[in-house]
């Protein structure tokens, strides 16, 4: 079993902070954690968040209160669960949620501390002004979701070396992440002689659509964008690829846990840890404007034989030996 296992910190400095006043009902500073998914399958990412928080001195219940706010997939709910943790007067916002939190929390407040976590350039996307001194009220941890999306498509022509057309799911409510995850794709996609048909879903009743859709095109295989609202529907995807014998890669591994063939992508547990150490380094005292982005470069390949031998695939033993786990 092999590990890409480093971390890049840019170089930064710290300082003090004066923190947002308090909750005022509680005598324990308060984080205020902003996600746009629902907390249903969220348990590894919260248990890797609070294990960055003890890093740093912090035990919830013990000498931190956390208040939750979760969008369930629903992203115009976001703004008004950012406002209310802004009313709140929490100490520091973790928007652990991907862009829309992000952007939501920003939009709410420009002098409450918070840390984002998100899958695309957080420069492009407004977030900050620069990942060596952020600027502002924010900072945080970005991946390498959307870097990753061309090996992505190499390891699926490993796996189908025959392929032509490859389906690629989006959330058309997530345009920049959409745009940058497609313009990182095409080239990758020309160089190995595939076709990238690009499928929309942001509702559950769109699912059934891509699906059909894939097998009118006669697809040989599906590209999964990193989004939070596909996170929260991995199950459903997994059983739809299965079901439509749809060889399909993701990001996460409880998407591969789930009954998908392949995951490839960051660590969720390193890069939610990263969260709560920033998280608990502001509780400190540190200036969000003096931590550099942290970019989580943390990534494992996950295959399912088990779905792999169901779909009439034999795995290559090249593909099998970069492996970090293999699901049997």
């Amino acid at each position: 079993m092999k590990r890409r296992d480093f971390i890049k910190v840019i170089a930064g400095s710290t300082a003090a902070w004066p923190l947002a006043t308090h909750a005022q009902q509680s005598p324990l500073p308060v984080i205020g954690f902003l996600s746009s998914a629902s907390p249903d399958g969220y348990a590894i990412r919260l248990h890797a968040f609070r294990q960055g928080l003890k890093d740093t001195g912090y035990v919830e219940g013990q000498n931190v209160a956390i208040e939750y706010r979760w969008a369930e997939g629903q992203y115009d709910r976001l703004p008004a669960l950012a406002a209310e943790l802004v009313h709140r007067q929490v100490a520091v916002i973790a928007a652990a949620g991907g862009t829309p939190a992000a952007l939501a929390a920003k939009a709410a407040t420009a002098t409450i501390p918070i840390v984002f976590a998100v899958s695309v350039d957080p420069i492009m996307t407004g977030l900050v002004a620069s990942l060596n001194r952020p600027g502002g009220n924010l900072t945080g941890i970005t991946n390498l979701n959307v870097e990753v999306g061309p090996k992505r498509l190499e390891l699926l022509h490993e796996l189908l070396p025959k392929a032509t057309i490859i389906g690629l799911l989006v959330n058309p409510t997530s345009p920049s992440i959409a745009e940058q995850f497609l313009r990182a794709l095409q080239p990758a996609a020309r160089a190995l002689g595939l076709q990238l048909h690009v499928l929309n879903a942001s509702t559950d009743h769109d699912f059934d659509l891509v699906f059909a859709t894939l097998v009118q095109l006669r697809a040989d295989a599906l590209v999964i964008m990193p989004d939070v609202f596909f996170n929260t529907r991995i199950e459903r995807l997994a059983v739809l690829s299965l079901h439509h014998a749809m060889p399909t890669i993701y990001q996460y591994r409880p998407f591969v846990a789930a009954g998908g063939v392949i995951g490839y992508g960051s660590d969720e547990t390193e890069y939610y840890r990263l969260v709560g150490i920033y998280t608990g380094k502001i509780l400190k005292g540190e200036k969000p404007v003096d931590l550099p982005v942290v970019q989580s470069t943390k990534v494992e390949l996950i295959i399912n034989l088990k779905t792999a031998k169901e779909l009439g695939l034999t795995v290559p033993q090249s593909l099998l030996g970069r492996a970090d786990e293999v699901i049997e």
